[in-house]
């Protein structure tokens, strides 16, 4: 199969690269991206007699659908979300199937009705989280026959030893994003009533809790984005009665955004005084950049944590999925890097394969092959733990 990666010079894109250089399917891989200066260190992790590279510019419809007609099987879009209709559509004129890494309410209405129309497989939601959480949760759920309870945990922390600043936090993502999800507002249900969260509460003490997980203590979790959307997408929303999505950190990181809210450090709206507009939320995004950066030496950690309690043939379960992955050195990758881009190139690959059938805008809680996954991100090192209870 050809597999074209959009923004394949990125950390994510060059996860992606890798894994699929691995593949004895993949026959030819497009790095298209605007520039390659992030692959020239990487070359030695790439199977370079497999790829090429195509500069690109996303903005134009036309220029993507002209590179997709060039014989592609699957498309791995790892562009910024703003890009993700435009390849969404180009995608569906040429009938490419694409995978991308972004929440499914960043398409279109039309996306959705035209993938169908014309049959063409769009996943996305097809990286960490949302990605991997969401084939775990689809994974409980269909091994009970009512759910109950669905707590979904995730974050990506430096390693103790690394958090020697006072957020205990470091880049491995996109920090304009992190920033952004901390004005999100977030829904849950607690014994079936549905709690709203403002943004500017989501750190307060009242719903920041702790989590232990893989044996590592310290830690907190936060409200993050609309759990009760997910809960629809794995059809459970009418017989579920407590739901959370949350975000993990080191303790004491929310306590220290609680104040730079209330500081508004995180508004959009330009300080009087300077001769230039100038926001909060942009000059600490440019002052904090630059002072959250890893050393070579050091090592984030990707954590997740689910939770999924039913019943299965009258019997109170309980499932718990736990999965931790460290960066690799050798290679330089994040775990954040390979935790996202391994997912996107695994399932680019069942849709090139034809191990995924379905068309249309699917869904990782019901549309990829469960265990089939696991085993597959398990060969890559990143093991996932299943423990099932029988609750009285």
């Amino acid at each position: 199969m050809k597999v074209i990666v959009l923004g394949g010079s990125g950390l994510q894109g060059r996860a992606a690269l890798q894994d699929l250089g691995k593949c004895s399917q993949v026959t030819e891989i497009v790095c298209a991206d605007v520039s390659f200066d992030g692959l020239e260190s990487f070359r030695s992790h790439l199977n370079m007699e497999k790829m090429n590279t195509r500069k690109i510019d996303a903005t134009s419809q036309k220029n993507l659908e002209s590179l997709f007609t060039e014989d592609a099987d699957v498309v791995i879009d790892l562009l910024p979300k703003q890009f993700n209709d435009t390849v969404a559509r180009a995608a569906i004129n040429t009938r490419v199937s694409l995978v991308n890494c972004s929440y499914a309410a960043g398409l279109s209405k039309e996306v959705f009705e035209k993938a169908l129309e014309k049959e063409v497989a769009i996943m996305p939601e097809a990286g960490l989280d949302p990605g991997i959480d969401l084939v775990l949760c689809g994974y409980g759920v269909s091994q009970l026959d009512e759910v109950h309870d669905l707590f979904s945990y995730c974050g990506g922390i430096p390693t103790a030893e690394a958090a020697d600043n006072p957020l205990k936090y470091k880049i491995a993502w996109n920090f304009d994003s992190t920033l952004l999800s901390y004005k999100r507002p977030a829904l849950m249900l607690r014994e079936g009533e549905v709690i709203d969260i403002p943004a500017d509460r989501q750190h307060h003490e009242e719903w920041v809790t702790d989590i232990t997980l893989s044996g590592i203590e310290g830690l907190e979790s936060m409200p993050n984005g609309n759990a009760l959307n997910f809960a629809r997408l794995l059809g459970i929303d009418t017989e579920i009665v407590n739901t959370e999505r949350r975000t993990i950190r080191w303790s004491g990181h929310a306590k220290f955004w609680k104040s730079m809210v209330e500081l508004g450090f995180l508004t959009k709206e330009p300080v009087q005084g300077f001769e230039s507009d100038v926001t909060p939320h942009h000059f600490l995004l440019k002052h904090l950049e630059p002072r959250l950066q890893y050393k070579a030496n050091e090592k984030d950690l990707v954590l997740m944590k689910n939770i999924i309690r039913g019943k299965k043939d009258g019997e109170n379960i309980e499932i718990i999925y736990e999965m931790m992955d460290e960066r690799d050195l050798e290679t330089g990758l994040f775990a954040m890097n390979r935790t996202v881009g391994y997912t996107a190139s695994i399932i680019a690959q069942m849709l090139g394969n034809h191990t995924i059938t379905k068309k249309g805008v699917l869904s990782p809680t019901t549309d990829i092959p469960y265990q089939l996954f696991i085993d597959e991100i398990g060969s890559r090192g990143i093991n996932i733990k299943e423990k099932k209870y029988q609750l009285r």
